[in-house]
């Protein structure tokens, strides 16, 4: 029998608290009875109502996110508060929430090696700013146009529209952040890359990098991140054998129009 236990425990092992960022609060967000027998996941980038009404309405045990559905205090329990009403409401129908953020992108296996990998991007280092090694460094084999990262960008991703600023038109090194990874512009050039690829950067951001000398591509927060859900499917099935998984088909609810 899988319980929320052993399911906390091994993705707590694989994904360590100790490489989540100081600001950060993911791990156990909701959980009703840590003894309860897990038979079925939805794993999710976000955790919003739409959400939660379909884990609840499908007899989901565990809602498996990357992003935390409580970042900040919790001031108060009302239903004037989204996400405290969300929080509540899976707590009272015995679904456990587990969130797994930076620690998931900091790791070894995490968001930014898959991301390198969906991309056809070979790592071959790590980056980071003040001893936090997120983001991953990848070699071209040959240097391409900023154009043409752009395009194979947009197209592995699937995203409708891409930011990017070319400051640097020919490209032999990547830095990949993925999610917002718009303080990460001085450190990836530090470390000699040539562009940074990552999901959301502000607009000022973007012209500033042009003192730091790298180009950047903005390809959108939940497209850089979406690959989250198959990584952990995949983690899950390959150490859970009964356990059923399922992708959530309720994505982000911001659109691209």
């Amino acid at each position: 029998m899988i319980t929320c236990k052993n399911l906390y425990s091994y993705l707590d092992e694989r994904f360590p608290r100790s490489l989540s960022s100081p600001w950060d609060n993911d791990g156990l967000m909701v959980c009703p009875d840590i003894n309860k027998e897990v038979k079925k996941v939805l794993i999710t980038l976000d955790v919003t109502r739409a959400v939660a009404e379909y884990a609840r309405f499908h007899g989901f045990d565990v809602i498996l996110s990357h992003h935390p559905l409580v970042f900040k205090p919790l001031k108060q329990l009302s239903c004037e508060s989204p996400n405290s009403t969300i929080a509540t409401d899976l707590f009272v129908h015995g679904v456990t929430v587990m969130s797994f953020h930076t620690r998931f992108d900091t790791a070894d296996g995490g968001m930014n090696d898959v991301l390198a990998e969906k991309l056809g991007l070979r790592v071959t280092g790590k980056f980071g700013d003040g001893g936090e090694e997120m983001g991953r460094l990848c070699e071209l084999d040959k240097p391409i146009r900023f154009s043409s990262l752009c395009n194979i960008v947009k197209t592995k991703l699937s995203t409708p529209n891409l930011f990017a600023v070319p400051w640097k038109t020919e490209i032999k090194t990547v830095a990949l952040v993925g999610g917002g990874g718009g303080s990460f512009i001085e450190c990836a050039a530090a470390a000699g890359a040539d562009a940074l690829v990552t999901g959301s950067v502000s607009y000022n951001s973007l012209l500033d990098a042009n003192y730091s000398d790298i180009s950047v591509i903005a390809a959108g927060h939940y497209y850089t991140e979406d690959v989250f859900c198959e990584a952990m499917t995949k983690y899950l099935n390959e150490k859970f054998a009964d356990l059923q998984t399922q992708i959530s088909p309720i994505g982000c609810e911001v659109i691209y129009i």
